[in-house]
């Protein structure tokens, strides 16, 4: 029975973690499986990004997140999240990456890459930052294009295409001119995007204001060649030398895994998965959501701040229903 819990939580992300430690709390048994690293959501994150929250709206635990700066940087995260998987001594499983969740009886049957476990009950707490919204033109699938962005060195006195007006869009845009990269942006809507961080919105809008960097709103992109993209704009479609293109278009929940696991997706927008806002218990009986993979497309309506919580209700519906199915296991 070493692979029995009482708790499988899929994601060792912030919320994940919450949830480990809601079920220490709850005297129940856990394991946390992680298909990458410690937090790997935010680990991917661009290396000098700074959070919209402030650090408290970022704790779990009831542990403080101690910072000099007004808002966090991404290291300061995720050395806050390995503190806090460390002073919990929660039983988290990394790089491994969990491929098939059955229900058979009471029981689930998870099975991995590595191993296979049985729980009584599984929390997905998988965000949305792993499967990227694809622009679906040709040539997406060239080298030079990217759907994350990291780094502004490797784009240095290069011809670089960002596709998007929200945040990562804006501060790749603004990273990379200031290591001499040529920046063009390229905006579906009419304006920069208006849950652009405060404090960054005056930047991007003046270094366009200024030339410095290029923008066609209401436009898109219509092919992506070895040299060049081509832009289709209101005054039609252009032709621009380009390197490599950021196409920052947002990012969307493993919908495929959700649905192979049994749990019901609407194929409309926004594509919420089936769940019960009260306990988070999804159309599975002791299958769960945690955080923001509970809001589909909509991936604005969740965050850690906010979704916080959804580790103590999943934890407390779990007491309950196990100390009713104890006391009449008919």
């Amino acid at each position: 029975m070493d692979n029995h819990f009482d708790v499988l939580i899929i994601g060792a992300g912030p919320i994940g973690l919450a949830c480990g430690i809601a079920a220490k709390k709850a005297d129940l048994s856990h394991i946390i499986i992680e298909k990458g690293c410690l937090v790997n959501s935010l680990y991917n994150y661009p290396l000098n990004m700074t959070f919209f929250s402030s650090s408290e709206r970022l704790e779990i635990g009831d542990t403080p997140f101690v910072t000099t700066l007004p808002k966090p940087k991404r290291a300061e995260a995720l050395e806050y999240y390995r503190r806090i998987n460390g002073k919990f001594n929660l039983n988290t499983y990394l790089f491994e990456e969990v491929v098939e969740v059955q229900k058979k009886g009471d029981l689930f049957i998870v099975t991995t890459t590595k191993r296979q476990y049985t729980a009584y009950s599984v929390v997905v707490a998988t965000g949305f930052y792993d499967v990227p919204m694809l622009l679906n033109i040709p040539g997406e699938d060239l080298p030079k294009v990217s759907h994350y962005y990291k780094d502004p060195h490797f784009y240095a006195n290069q011809h670089v295409v960002v596709v998007g007006a929200s945040n990562s869009s804006v501060d790749a845009a603004l990273e990379t001119y200031r290591k001499g990269a040529k920046v063009t942006m390229v905006v579906r809507g009419p304006e920069i995007g208006p849950r652009v961080k405060y404090w960054v919105r005056p930047d991007i809008e003046n270094r366009i204001a200024l030339g410095e960097i290029d923008v066609y709103y209401q436009s898109k992109l219509t092919e992506i060649k070895e040299e060049s993209v081509m832009i289709s704009t209101p005054g039609g479609t252009i032709e621009l030398e380009n390197n490599f293109v950021l196409a920052l278009t947002g990012y969307r929940p493993n919908f495929d895994f959700l649905r192979r696991i049994g749990i019901d997706i609407p194929d409309e927008p926004p594509m919420i998965p089936a769940h019960n806002p009260q306990t988070m218990e999804t159309n599975i009986a002791g299958l769960y959501l945690a955080g923001v993979v509970c809001g589909g497309l909509n991936t604005h309506l969740w965050f850690i701040e906010n979704s916080r919580v959804h580790a103590d209700m999943i934890m407390q519906h779990i007491v309950e229903r196990t100390s009713s199915y104890f006391a009449n296991p008919e």
